[in-house]
C-alpha cells in the first residue's frame, strides 16, 4: 500500500517526466525542420539553435547522430499515423482529408530519404524500421482511401501501399534538386483517383440506364448509355 508520504514525491515525478517529455518532443520536431532545410548532415548546433536548447541536452538525450534521425523519423511517422483519423473527422470531404494526408506524408518523406545515409551499415536497424513504418502508415492511409471510395469521391481498386509506393518514388530526388518539388505531380496523381465529376451524376453500379451529362460537366451536352461502377467504361452516344 502507497503511504500518504510518498505522494507528494510521486507527483514532482511525474512533473518531471512530462516536462523531459514535453522538451524532447521540442527538440524532435525542430531538428524535423532543420533536416527538411539543411538535411540530416546538419550541424548540431544548428538544431540546437532552433530548439532554443544548448548542445548538450541534444547528446544527453541522443548520444549519436544516427539516434536523432531515428527519433525524428519515429516522431513524425507517429505524427503522420495520428493525422488521418483526426482529418477524417474534421476535413469537409474524405478526399479533402485524403489531400491533406498526403501533403503531410510528403513532407515526411524529405526526412525519411536521408535516413539509410544516416544509418550506414545498420541495414538491418533500417530493414526493421521500415517495417514498422509500413505497419503504422499503410492502414492509416487505407482508412483514407476506403472513406474516399465509399463517398463516390474516388474511384476504387488503388491499394495504400501502391499509392505510398508512388508517392514515394515521385518525391526521390527532391533532397538533392532543389528546382524538383514533387507536390504538384503527387497532386496531379490524386487527381487522376477522382471521378472527374462524374460521381454526383452517376449511380454507382453497373447495367444499363441513360443519365444525361449537362454543359457545365462536360461540353457539348452527352447522353452516357452504360456506365460500369469502375469507371473503366463509358459508351456515348450524343443526344
Amino acid at each position: 500500500m502507497v503511504s500518504a508520504t510518498s505522494q507528494p514525491a510521486q507527483a514532482p515525478a511525474r512533473g518531471k517526466r512530462a516536462d523531459a517529455l514535453r522538451n524532447q518532443q521540442t527538440l524532435l520536431a525542430a531538428a524535423a525542420e532543420v533536416f527538411v532545410t539543411s538535411g540530416v548532415d546538419a550541424p548540431i548546433r544548428e538544431i540546437a539553435a532552433r530548439a532554443g536548447v544548448g548542445i548538450g541536452t541534444i547528446y544527453r538525450h541522443f548520444p549519436t547522430r544516427a539516434d536523432l534521425v531515428v527519433a525524428v523519423y519515429r516522431h513524425q511517422v507517429e505524427a503522420c499515423a495520428e493525422a488521418g483519423p483526426d482529418l477524417l473527422a474534421s476535413a469537409g470531404s474524405p478526399f479533402t482529408a485524403l489531400s491533406q494526408w498526403v501533403g503531410l506524408f510528403v513532407h515526411f518523406l524529405v526526412t525519411k530519404h536521408g535516413l539509410a545515409k544516416a544509418l550506414q551499415s545498420d541495414s538491418s536497424g533500417f530493414d526493421a524500421l521500415h517495417a514498422w513504418f509500413l505497419d503504422r502508415l499503410v492502414p492509416v492511409c487505407a482508412q483514407l482511401l476506403d472513406a474516399a471510395v465509399d463517398a463516390g469521391e474516388i474511384r476504387p481498386g488503388t491499394q495504400a501501399y501502391e499509392l505510398m509506393r508512388g508517392i514515394g518514388n515521385l518525391c526521390i530526388g527532391r533532397d538533392s534538386d532543389p528546382r524538383y518539388d514533387p507536390r504538384r505531380l503527387v497532386g496531379l496523381l490524386l487527381r487522376g483517383l477522382q471521378r472527374a465529376g462524374l460521381s454526383s451524376l452517376l449511380p454507382a453500379r453497373s447495367g444499363p440506364y441513360f443519365v444525361r451529362i449537362p454543359d457545365s460537366v462536360l461540353a457539348p451536352a452527352i447522353t452516357i448509355r452504360r456506365y460500369d461502377s469502375d469507371v473503366s467504361r463509358c459508351y456515348r452516344s450524343v443526344s
